[in-house]
């Protein structure tokens, strides 16, 4: 802390998975409780020269605060995608793909929401083509875990890609993970899916 030596740390998302984050500096501590207060620093000023230790010390608590709250929410989206897909046998729950670079943890009810949670029954693990889709309300999951594809792509005519990447998942079901509590919750689909046909 004297030395303002910056530290990598490591954030434990899951048992036996952790996510870094670097740099980070101590900026207090409390003997009595064996316990220490860490702020993240500025990874591009670091990387953008040489490093010097005096230059390394955070401007002002504002900044700190600021940049310290930024990598809690990129530790968090980190930790909500590794979770929910462990949860989902790290595959797509609409067309079963299994390439990790390829899959992404969708919300249901997005980051912004009052109940939009970065919890695993507030997820679904999507291929890259099918999170766009959802997000985009091209396609849309219903309550009963039913997949439905917005009815003017359903009845477009294009190509392979949209006949088997999409077109063909309509009526199909969700692939949801074996533990109930892991599921993802009626009434997020439920409002999520009124979003859905609001934009259908």
């Amino acid at each position: 802390m004297r030395e303002k030596v910056p530290l990598v740390y490591l954030y434990g998302v899951a048992a036996g998975w952790y996510v870094a984050e670097w740099p980070v500096f101590v900026v207090g501590g409390d003997s009595g409780r064996l316990a220490f207060q860490v702020a993240v620093g500025d990874q591009q000023a670091i990387l953008s020269g040489p490093i010097d230790l005096a230059s390394l010390e955070l401007e002002t608590d504002a900044a700190r605060r600021y940049a310290t709250r930024t990598a809690l929410v990129r530790l968090h989206q980190q930790s909500f995608r590794i979770k929910v897909l462990r949860a989902y046998r790290e595959q797509c729950a609409i067309c079963r793909l299994r390439h990790g670079e390829l899959l992404d943890a969708a919300h249901i009810l997005p980051d912004g929401h009052p109940r939009g949670a970065p919890i695993v029954p507030n997820g679904l693990a999507l291929c890259t083509l099918h999170h766009a889709a959802f997000d985009r309300h091209v396609l849309g999951v219903r309550p009963d875990l039913k997949v439905e594809i917005r009815l003017d792509v359903l009845e477009e005519e294009d190509g392979p890609m949209l006949e088997h990447g999409l077109q063909g998942f309509h009526g199909g079901v969700v692939d949801v993970p074996r533990a109930a509590s892991l599921r993802p919750r009626r009434e997020f689909l439920e409002e999520r899916y009124e979003l859905f046909r609001k934009a259908s």
